[in-house]
């Protein structure tokens, strides 16, 4: 996004190519940006603005949130219109807050409820400041402040409600953007201010994507072993980073070296009491490593997850207890008491995570995966991979 909204021309290295980022470079393109693979990288020819033939852009969401809620700013910042909608799924998962925010910064904004589908229309004039409840989702705090530099007057964005979930993903949207010579302060915990300006253009390597690594990582603590994911950042931004913790708690051992992040695990699992408000993107294989432990582990602070690909937290009760876990289902938390201990047919929800939990517990019991393709969302590689490293 940043590269599709700089001042000239950018590199992307090594990304990520999965249907997510497809979406997202299919909606910069219909707003006027220009991708072109070289090999392992990409060159971005930036979104300059005033292109009628970006007008009336379609562009499609898919089941990426971060397409719903982080391009529909760009909209008001490059001064285009676009009709937005998505997959079945994505029509109830919570956009009232973005929408809301571009209505109050002056964007007309078509919509039957809050969700997709929606069309939006800049309007004459571009706001400064904007006042959102985030509690659902960080990612509408970033996406407001990734395309903020390109607003006349910039932009400051203050959240008013419950704590913000995943904050670490906010905190990484800032960092990125500093990388691209944005200037942002935060005066509270709670408010950004992003200064107009020029969003520089880059030459930028991608880091690894932790969050999917996890999945691999908790084989060995599931299954004994050792399992190392190379490259692993010594100093990151991604909420992913949290799974060495995370893997120590469950009783494994995590070396970060030059070769990579090794974490290795006796086969037992100890049950854990977490809080997973930061990083909720965890929470799936988490609870499947969980539900191999011999005693009650918590999962807490993660009520945010039932606005994502699915109601992750029923999705994940439902599922564990068809193959033999005692879970319970609050509000905000599962409580999982005792291990697996059957097999069954895993459904995945159109979920990528459900996916990969379901792999996890088919470490230990007769799994059938509805669906499995699904994965593709972040992953198109998973299943190879993941058979890859159980037979290793």
């Amino acid at each position: 996004m940043l590269a599709a909204l700089s001042n000239a021309p950018s590199i992307v290295r090594s990304p990520l190519v999965s249907r997510d980022t497809e979406l997202m470079m299919r909606a910069l393109d219909a707003l006027g940006a220009t991708f072109t693979p070289h090999g392992n990288d990409i060159s971005v020819e930036p979104i300059m603005g005033g292109d009628n033939s970006a007008s009336d852009a379609t562009i499609d969401c898919g089941l990426a949130g971060t397409v719903m809620r982080f391009v529909p700013p760009v909209v008001l910042a490059t001064g285009t219109r676009a009709h937005f909608d998505g997959d079945p799924q994505a029509r109830v998962r919570p956009m009232q807050t973005i929408l809301d925010a571009l209505t109050a910064l002056g964007a007309t904004v078509d919509s039957d409820d809050g969700f997709l589908p929606f069309s939006i229309t800049t309007g004459d004039h571009v706001g400064n400041t904007v006042t959102i409840d985030a509690s659902q989702s960080s990612q509408f705090v970033s996406g407001l402040l990734l395309s903020a530099a390109r607003f006349p007057d910039g932009l400051t964005v203050k959240h008013l409600g419950e704590t913000v979930p995943s904050k670490p993903h906010i905190d990484m949207t800032v960092a990125t953007l500093k990388q691209y010579g944005v200037k942002v302060t935060q005066p509270d915990p709670t408010t950004w201010v992003v200064e107009p300006g020029v969003i520089q253009a880059t030459d930028v390597t991608v880091e690894p994507d932790l969050s999917n690594a996890a999945t691999f990582l908790g084989v060995p603590l599931i299954a004994g072993g050792s399992v190392t994911v190379p490259h692993w950042p010594e100093r990151t931004d991604q909420a992913g980073h949290a799974f060495m913790d995370i893997a120590r708690a469950f009783g494994g051992t995590a070396e970060l070296t030059p070769a990579g992040l090794t974490v290795t695990g006796s086969g037992t699992v100890q049950p854990v009491d977490l809080d997973l408000s930061q990083v909720g993107e965890l929470t799936p294989v988490v609870a499947a490593i969980a539900a191999h432990a011999h005693g009650t582990s918590h999962l807490r602070g993660i009520g945010h997850l039932r606005g994502h690909e699915t109601d992750r937290l029923t999705a994940l009760a439902t599922e564990l207890t068809k193959a033999g876990a005692q879970v319970e289902e609050g509000p905000d938390y599962l409580t999982i008491t005792s291990t697996v201990s059957t097999g069954c047919a895993w459904s995945s929800y159109a979920d990528h995570r459900m996916v990969m939990a379901g792999a996890l517990v088919g470490l230990t019991q007769d799994v059938t995966i509805e669906d499995p393709d699904t994965v593709a969302k972040t992953l198109p590689q998973f299943t190879d991979m993941f058979e890859r490293v159980v037979s290793a």
